[in-house]
């Protein structure tokens, strides 16, 4: 498990203003809620099945990677497509990469937010690990930025649209506050944790582990 050194929404505003500056600032829409964005909770899956899974988790994760490579297709395959459970992710932001990656996720609204998610997760060795090293010595954050809009362009993301989300300071503002209201009330201290129906499951534990934990609900 990843345990939280939390990027703060002091340190999180200042690297949407130095990411902003490197791209023109868009035209927006004077209410957030009207720029095209995922907001908030997006739930995957009937919105009436009994059982509901949270889950925290880091684009820069190792182990929440590891969960949704390992565990996640079996879970989403008996649970979530067949109706009997539902899920939503809260992202927490530990880097600017998290949080970066995140609002490109959530670039293209609730439709493809969960397609972006699983792209983040499933190739985070090359867009980030591959390059998080080089980072740290050289405070670079271009051949990052570079990976993560190949994976928001598979989805159809244009760079256009990218870097009016990512030079959104209203957009990361709420990003960061959501995170900081959600992971604070349900006092997460490491990612992944999940809550199913509730109830507190820690750690990117296998599939046959989290699917006893949903069966408890059904």
């Amino acid at each position: 498990m990843t345990s939280p050194h939390y990027l703060t929404r002091r340190g999180a505003v200042a690297l949407g203003v130095g990411l902003a500056a490197l791209a023109a600032r868009p035209a927006f829409a004077e209410d957030l809620e009207e720029r095209g964005y995922a907001l908030g909770d997006v739930v995957l899956g009937q919105a009436d099945a009994p059982v509901t899974i949270v889950e925290y988790l880091s684009l820069t994760c190792p182990h929440c990677a590891h969960f949704h490579e390992e565990s996640y297709p079996e879970i989403k395959a008996k649970y979530i497509d067949t109706g009997k459970a539902k899920m939503i992710v809260r992202e927490i932001y530990f880097d600017q990469f998290g949080l970066w990656s995140s609002m490109t996720a959530r670039c293209g609204g609730e439709m493809g937010y969960y397609r972006l998610i699983d792209s983040f997760l499933s190739r985070q060795q090359t867009w980030y690990l591959d390059h998080v090293r080089a980072f740290n010595e050289t405070k670079n954050p271009q051949p990052i930025i570079g990976e993560m809009k190949k994976i928001g362009r598979l989805a159809g993301l244009s760079n256009e649209r990218m870097d009016a989300c990512l030079g959104d300071q209203d957009f990361l503002e709420r990003l960061v506050k959501d995170f900081q209201t959600t992971s604070g009330e349900d006092e997460v201290r490491s990612t992944p944790t999940f809550f199913v129906n509730g109830e507190r499951v820690e750690g990117a534990i296998s599939a046959e582990a989290m699917a006893a934990e949903i069966d408890k609900h059904l």
